[in-house]
């Protein structure tokens, strides 16, 4: 009898198969790093996870490691709330917030119309081109009922496009090194132990408040909201070692990629040439309105372009650190526009959701379910 296309992970013990996940993990973001992205960590795993889910992998994530992923990266996010950044918001803020409610505008209707057109099914359209971090969105999509899986497909997907169109700007038009450029990182780096005391306590404290809540996403939400008050203000340092960040992204990406199954990711490829097209279509929005800031205010090209650029934050920060740019301005703005994103998504979701009569269009084959498959050995 001809053996089955599963045969290969499904015949492993389940060490084995996480053994596996693991090697496979750290080899493709390994390759991603030496390509120039970004977001390698989050995007080699992931990808590992679901080619071991389709070839019959069944592990799974369990509860505690994913909320305690969830809460580094809200102090990840808390963490780009300088006093610089909000001093730069304070200053120009009707400017900061007309550019941000126009691009979540614009990008929430082109997520409509892709959802409208069948392409993506309900809001995961909606949240799939929203622009801001990619893992954030991630988290508050599986939160408010949208498709996480293919939520995180079209972030990353859109994260590599972004990352892409700013080097080629970076570097054709301004000269300048762009995104391909690899930093060198030092993964057991020193730890200052008071900084990193207080990022642990209020990763503990507002998990803590985040589960009491039962707030959407609260595991990422409280802690960035403490964080970012507390960091902002200058009373505490966040210190987020190179290798609890590796953890939680690579907890966060097996999360998203072992819940897919052959028919999601046979749907998820042939809508691809579809939601290129609407990823453009929010790049070339995005660079519309740089122009305009370029025309209107004088603001340097480069400096609004990346300003402007939909994200994540994580990427357009690295590539903002090697050009000549007001690197406080650009930063200032991606992170008002996160935190919009972030606090307007849910009403915008469920806004979009009543407009498309929560219609959820099934794929042939029922892969695409409306939240990830639920934890075998999750924890209480």
């Amino acid at each position: 009898m001809t053996p089955t296309p599963n045969a290969s992970l499904a015949s492993l013990p389940r060490l084995g198969q996480w053994a596996v996940l693991l090697c496979l993990s750290a080899v493709l973001a390994a390759l991603l790093r030496l390509a120039g992205l970004p977001a390698a960590l989050m995007l080699g795993p992931m990808i590992a996870a679901i080619l071991a889910a389709t070839c019959g992998g069944a592990m799974r994530v369990a509860r505690l490691p994913y909320y305690a992923s969830q809460t580094v990266i809200g102090l990840q996010i808390a963490r780009a709330i300088t006093p610089e950044i909000i001093g730069t918001f304070v200053e120009d803020w009707p400017l900061f917030l007309g550019v941000v409610l126009s691009t979540v505008l614009v990008c929430s209707l082109i997520g409509w119309a892709v959802s409208r057109l069948r392409i993506i099914p309900g809001t995961t359209a909606v949240w799939g081109l929203s622009p801001g971090a990619a893992n954030a969105m991630v988290l508050m999509s599986e939160a408010h009922g949208a498709d996480a899986r293919l939520v995180g497909f079209m972030q990353y997907l859109r994260v590599v496009f972004v990352v892409l169109a700013a080097s080629v700007v970076a570097r054709t038009m301004f000269g300048l090194p762009g995104a391909a450029t690899v930093r060198t990182v030092s993964w057991f780096a020193p730890i200052h132990a008071l900084p990193f005391a207080q990022t642990l306590a209020i990763a503990l404290v507002g998990g803590i408040l985040a589960r009491v809540c039962r707030l959407p996403a609260g595991g990422m939400l409280v802690p960035m909201l403490l964080g970012a008050a507390l960091h902002g203000a200058g009373l505490v340092e966040i210190e987020l070692p190179q290798w609890l960040l590796a953890a939680s992204y690579a907890f966060l990406g097996w999360r998203i990629g072992l819940g897919f199954t052959r028919p999601l990711l046979v749907h998820a490829l042939r809508v691809l040439p579809q939601t290129i097209l609407a990823i453009l279509a929010v790049i070339v929005f995005c660079g519309a309105v740089a122009g305009v800031l370029v025309r209107t205010l004088g603001i340097d090209p480069l400096t609004a372009y990346l300003a402007t650029s939909p994200g994540g934050i994580d990427s357009i920060a690295i590539i903002a650190a090697s050009s000549e740019v007001d690197v406080s301005f650009v930063m200032a703005l991606q992170a008002v526009r996160l935190v919009v994103v972030i606090l307007a998504g849910p009403a915008i979701s469920r806004f979009i959701a009543d407009r498309l009569g929560r219609e959820a269009a099934p794929v042939a084959g029922g892969g695409l379910s409306v939240r990830l498959e639920a934890d075998e050995d999750e924890l209480e």
